[in-house]
């Protein structure tokens, strides 16, 4: 939406393919964003406004599945056979999450008090209580960093870069809506890149007493008392750990759209050792696919952040329009 926008107002043509019955993805899901807690129905707001006032199209409820070059032009058509042709194409595929059910010695989809991160923001999002299968609030509760990131069983080895300052802020709005609850954080390292990212961490600890535990888990079992007993490492001290809870949130990491490996192998894309679709040059083309004329957008590249996301849109759309003015 944003590339979108600011291409129509250097008066090209564009129309945006949406797979969803609206724009906005995943941000429609998130209630507050790292690290200011701001909404992000502003965000999703000023960018619909942006497409409405430059004349943008939008096609809702498409999924591309052919992309075809002809000459410098490009045929796009999806399963219901529409087609549309033009001069450059944007891959703003975005991203997945991680099936916490392939973690299965973490418990989801088993034991009805262990959920995703993103359960949990839709829950917030909608204004529920948080509430155990019991009915009753969670007395103690732990969240598990790097659910599917990091982690060559789950096949997925990089940093998903945004898990664990997502950590730190669900943390602290879970001690808010229920300050009477002990909160626990589970993690390998907490890698905060944001340069005010560290004073939220701070913060989390001192004002809002979350425990953050350097400890592996290793499984969450049930016990008869629906308890979830958590079993972990203690990598400080070197011994092992165990911890009753109420409640467990998995912080499940990102993952490459589902569209990579279809559209790369019709469009000779090349795909990253991680499976996103891998840029001309890291560095100075990262817009850049290795086929001239498709170009990319956002967390189809890597796991980004909101605010990293637009920043690359923006850079993205300039690049289109340095390579359409070549064709002129």
């Amino acid at each position: 939406m944003e590339a979108a926008g600011i291409l129509a107002n250097l008066n090209y043509k564009v129309t945006i393919v949406e797979k969803q019955t609206i724009s906005g993805g995943k941000l429609n899901d998130w209630n507050n964003l790292f690290p200011d807690f701001s909404s992000p129905e502003k965000i999703v707001s000023d960018l619909k406004n942006k497409i409405t006032a430059s004349g943008v199209d939008i096609i809702y409820n498409t999924e591309i599945s052919h992309i075809e070059k002809h000459n410098s032009r490009f045929e796009i058509s999806d399963k219901k056979n529409i087609k549309l042709y033009s001069d450059a194409v944007v891959l703003a595929s975005g991203f997945n999450l991680f099936d916490a059910t392939l973690k299965e010695e973490y418990g989801y989809g088993v034991f009805q008090n262990v959920i995703t991160s993103a359960d949990l923001e839709k829950r917030l999002r909608n204004g529920l209580e948080l509430l155990t299968s019991q009915g009753t609030p969670p007395k103690r509760l732990a969240l598990i960093h790097c659910v599917g990131s990091r982690d060559a069983k789950s096949g997925n080895t990089y940093c998903s870069k945004v898990c664990c300052i997502t950590g730190v802020k669900q943390a602290i709005e879970l001690n808010k809506m229920l300050p009477a609850c002990e909160i626990f954080c589970f993690y390998m390292d907490l890698r905060l890149y944001g340069s005010t990212f560290d004073s939220l961490y701070l913060t989390a600890q001192q004002e809002h007493k979350i425990q953050f535990i350097r400890g592996r888990l290793s499984e969450v079992s049930q016990k008869v008392d629906n308890f979830l007993q958590i079993k972990a490492e203690d990598t400080l001290s070197g011994k092992p750990l165990r911890l009753n809870v109420d409640m467990v949130v998995l912080l499940i990491g990102m993952e490459p759209c589902s569209l990579k490996e279809e559209l790369s192998q019709q469009n000779d894309i090349q795909l990253d050792e991680n499976g996103f679709f891998k840029t001309q040059n890291i560095h100075s083309q990262r817009n850049h696919t290795t086929n001239e004329g498709i170009f990319l957008a956002g967390s189809c590249i890597c796991p980004m952040s909101v605010s990293e996301t637009l920043e690359n849109a923006r850079s993205c759309a300039l690049t289109v329009h340095n390579f359409l003015q070549t064709k002129v």
